[in-house]
């Protein structure tokens, strides 16, 4: 090349040059300061960076805030997390599993899910593998099983296994007649009611018995939507043993669910809200009934964040992506959005930590 000629380097318009910086992390610092040093880093360390934010700003006041929360969050120990959200006022309208209402409303009447294992050879919960050998409860003898003996082995012990959690099957008798003497009757003589109405019934049972038994656990999720006036929706109330033992108590009594019921007051919450957002942990029924709320409204959300594992090229709604979600006008053209691909378990209390940390 010429001395004559400088030389000029290619036009890059997608390159913003905003060079990585490598996170710093130390003893003594807070998740807020975590989730801070993740912005410079990349991959997924920028995505829950971004996320964070996003979810920091849904958390003000003047945002109506959607909470959709999938999978097994209340067995795996998510359970005060997302009752303190609600208590705290950061949540508008929960949408949620029946199963997550089943686990919730057990240990808000005395019941617990335990550490448990996912196969005959991995070591307890705290428990060094090479003392297995030495355990009083006999699971010892678990060892040399196959997988679907193992499971075969709690099956005859009365212990259903949610992976690596454990929940025996005495509690669902004992939620049984829960439903059966405290949730359901006062439901009985107003025709068919709404899931929501179902969910709030459960919710001041819930916190009514776990006061008066005394009993140690939190009140949980139900109890403090019901103490707070928040709405707590259940499109699939069916698919659970909430949903089993409603149908079955309806078999031989006036009560009946309308599911219709609640699309009103939902879509006018999301009609009525001048700037919405929405939180989506895990997919499935929670996550497009919340999404879908949007369709019959002039607006849409201007906030989303999303956990998921699923990927989006299977073509499901568990793993589409929130950018796809736009394209049917369920957010904003110009809303702030982001996807955190990982387990839920451990991206959720880092998220709501780190964003109320922020604002708080």
């Amino acid at each position: 090349m010429s001395d004559d000629h400088e030389y000029e380097p290619p036009r890059r318009e997608e390159f913003s040059h905003d060079p990585i910086d490598h996170a710093e992390v130390r003893g003594g610092m807070t998740v807020g300061e975590l989730a801070a040093e993740y912005g410079n880093a990349g991959i997924g360390a920028a995505k829950v960076h971004e996320a964070v934010d996003i979810y920091a700003e849904m958390l003000d006041p003047d945002v109506t805030c959607f909470l959709s929360l999938a999978g097994a969050m209340v067995p795996a120990g998510m359970r005060r997390v997302v009752s303190d959200l609600v208590r705290d006022g950061y949540v508008d309208a929960l949408v949620t599993t029946g199963a997550n209402l089943t686990h919730d409303a057990i240990e808000a009447i005395g019941g617990k899910h335990h550490h448990g294992r996912v196969g005959p050879n991995e070591a307890r919960h705290g428990t060094p593998r090479s003392d297995s050998s030495d355990s009083s409860d006999g699971s010892h003898e678990r060892e040399g099983m196959t997988p679907r003996e193992f499971d075969e082995a709690l099956r005859d012990e009365e212990v259903d296994r949610i992976y690596n959690v454990y929940l025996p099957q005495e509690h669902f008798a004992l939620f049984e007649s829960h439903l059966r003497s405290e949730v359901f009757p006062p439901l009985e003589g107003d025709g068919a009611v709404s899931i929501a109405r179902l969910t709030r019934e459960l919710g001041r049972a819930n916190a009514e018995v776990n006061e008066r038994e005394g009993v140690a656990e939190d009140p949980g999720i139900a109890a403090a939507a019901y103490e707070c006036d928040v709405p707590v929706y259940c499109p699939a109330v069916q698919d659970s043993v909430l949903g089993l033992q409603a149908w079955m108590y309806s078999q031989t009594s006036a009560f009946t669910l309308d599911a219709l019921q609640d699309m009103t007051p939902l879509t006018d919450l999301a009609f009525e809200a001048e700037t919405a957002g929405c939180l989506l942990v895990g997919g499935g029924v929670p996550k497009n009934f919340t999404l879908q709320t949007m369709l019959v409204t002039p607006g849409a959300y201007d906030y989303a964040v999303q956990i998921t594992m699923d990927p989006d090229a299977t073509g499901g709604l568990s793993g589409a992506t929130l950018d796809e979600a736009r394209s049917w006008g369920k957010l904003e053209k110009d809303a702030r959005n982001a996807t955190v691909v990982g387990d839920a378990t451990i991206l959720l209390p880092l998220l709501v930590a780190a964003a109320r940390e922020r604002v708080e």
